[in-house]
């Protein structure tokens, strides 16, 4: 038993297990989901996912689905603004499969999710739901360099005031690309997150390579939430910090009478779009391309910060006739500039891949509003 866990027996029939698992943007949370959901899938659970989102057009569910996982989506705010939202979910999944667990994924901007989500879904719900302890991923470069251990781009002081409020609420932060660093590099920060953030229990694992998985799905599946007063939050600067991110949620109509080489197209789109955003920071640039009358089988690709290269994490082995494009982008950066980023890339590829045609069927930019939970509360049930 860990001093954030209280002994809780398995999942019973009576009380589905509610998992959260926050961090920040591109901390690898939708990759961390799929595999938790797959290893509960494998021991005869039923599974239910909730991906949220401030705009609409998710990238995370259309990868989860095309994985096989029933999943609901909740645009247009975050979930502690759109509480009911995330139980008429709930509910819809549980009409549709009866989940034994549900794994929801927030915002990757949002923080307070004790006081707005877990502690009023006990306090509500709470003959129906068992509330495991709250995992807040991080990326292992993009946390050096917030704690001082690595140089580096960074964020301004008022967004890194959520990332580190973030860390502040977690029962276990869960370091999530522990492949990227060496030894002694993950030595040092596990060690720094330990005392500065001395509630939370401190994880390594590498999602990617399946590895150290255990003892944190573990955790998960058979402890509970502890009970302990929420953390103050300052929603004013909450607020002026999501007001500078820029997010961008686009689709785009893709055809070619030949086929083209999908790796080749989302490589050089998030390169054009990197290029077109280059000095604002980035905090997650996502896309999906799904062939049209496929059998859901999708690519994707990934860039998790400015200075980095954008990563191919799903592939099509054929050449692709048509299909749609979902692109999601968040960066410390104007909504215009993003917007402008992406027409100019998105216009650019018919020159670049002869014979192809890009029509943008949907954008939406914006910075998120100020933070309104439905329903705060500050003392668990």
């Amino acid at each position: 038993m860990t001093p954030n866990s209280e002994p809780l027996s398995p999942i019973s029939a009576r009380q589905a297990r509610y998992i959260m698992l926050g961090g920040f943007l591109g901390a690898g949370k939708t990759t961390a989901v799929a595999a938790l959901a797959q290893h509960l899938t494998a021991k005869g659970l039923r599974v239910g996912l909730i991906t949220n989102d401030q705009g609409s057009e998710l990238v995370d569910t259309a990868m989860l689905r095309a994985r096989g996982f029933a999943t609901e989506e909740i645009p247009g705010g975050c979930f502690c603004c759109r509480f009911n939202s995330l139980v008429d979910a709930a509910r819809c999944l549980d009409a549709a499969s009866k989940p034994d667990v549900f794994i929801a994924e927030p915002v990757g901007s949002c923080t307070d999710l004790v006081a707005t989500v877990t502690y009023p879904l006990r306090r509500i719900y709470g003959g129906e739901f068992v509330i495991a302890p709250l995992s807040v991923l991080v990326d292992p470069i993009r946390a050096e360099r917030v704690l001082g251990l690595a140089e580096g781009k960074m964020f301004s002081d008022k967004v890194l005031y959520i990332y580190r409020k973030q860390l502040e609420e977690a029962n276990l932060i869960i370091v999530t690309k522990s492949e990227l660093l060496p030894a002694e590099r993950l030595q040092a920060l596990r060690a720094r997150l330990a005392a500065e953030f001395p509630h939370a229990e401190i994880l390594a694992v590498s999602v990617r390579e399946s590895r150290d998985l255990a003892g944190w799905f573990a955790r998960l599946e058979t402890s509970e939430q502890n009970h302990r007063a929420a953390m103050e939050v300052d929603y004013e600067l909450y607020a002026e910090g999501e007001a500078l991110l820029g997010w961008l949620n686009a689709t785009v109509q893709l055809a070619h009478r030949e086929g083209f080489d999908s790796d080749a197209l989302l490589t050089h789109l998030a390169r054009a779009i990197q290029q077109h955003l280059a000095g604002a920071e980035v905090a997650h640039l996502k896309m999906t391309l799904s062939p049209d009358g496929g059998l859901g089988d999708i690519a994707v690709i990934n860039l998790v910060r400015s200075d980095f290269v954008p990563e191919l994490s799903l592939r099509l082995e054929a050449p692709v006739p048509a299909g749609q494009l979902i692109i999601n982008c968040r960066a410390e950066a104007d909504p215009d500039l993003i917007r402008a980023a992406v027409r100019a890339a998105v216009a650019a590829l018919p020159p670049a891949f002869p014979g192809l045609t890009a029509q943008l069927d949907h954008l939406e930019s914006f910075r998120p509003g100020k933070p309104t939970p439905t329903h705060p509360d500050a003392a668990p049930a």
